[in-house]
């Protein structure tokens, strides 16, 4: 990473840190032990673009968990959904194993996807590059960012297309689902 990413890294760090509700959400994460796990997606994008904003953090619509264990059955999501839903009962909690992806989830064009070699693989994929971010709390603390394309367009507030997994009509489905532009107006769509 260059150091302008260094200093998003700090940056995004210092803002998860300072978030009570995030750094419970991690810390509950963290107690399940899974394989590679992250506290992931919009959740953590949408509490970076509100501080950014200088917004009071809204609820999270739900909170995605990802993790890769390509042994576990495919119960122990749910079982782990479970758990965290009695930790953090007021959460919506949408926990995924990446390794198992590609059994249920088809491309824009209803065809299967490959499967994923890991959870940062899985993150690498999304829809947005924005959204391709995770989070997690180590054992000592530390709070480790994976970010695949870089924090770049989660500090400029940049809404950007990345076309791994997603079409350009799935990427406007979601860009107006999400409410983007009205919710955050400094945010700049790349399509």
């Amino acid at each position: 990473m260059s150091s302008a990413s260094d200093d998003h890294g700090t940056t995004l760090r210092a803002i998860v840190r300072a978030d009570t509700l995030l750094m419970r959400l991690l810390r509950a994460v963290r107690s399940q032990a899974l394989p590679g796990s992250f506290l992931a997606a919009g959740v953590v994008r949408d509490r970076v673009w509100d501080h950014l904003h200088g917004l009071p953090a809204r609820p999270p619509k739900d909170v995605d968990v990802i993790f890769f264990d390509e042994d576990a059955e495919e119960s122990l999501a749910t079982e782990t959904t479970r758990a965290l839903s009695v930790l953090e009962p007021d959460v919506v909690w949408d926990v995924v194993n990446q390794a198992h992806v590609h059994r249920w989830y088809r491309d824009d064009g209803g065809g299967p996807v490959p499967p994923l070699r890991s959870s940062e693989h899985g993150i690498s994929t999304w829809p947005e590059t924005v959204t391709c971010l995770g989070v997690r709390l180590c054992d000592d603390d530390t709070i480790e960012v994976c970010a695949p394309h870089g924090l770049d367009d989660l500090f400029a507030l940049r809404w950007r297309h990345h076309a791994a997994r997603a079409s350009l009509a799935t990427f406007e489905r979601r860009l107006a689902s999400k409410g983007v532009t009205s919710r955050w107006p400094r945010a700049v769509v790349i399509r």
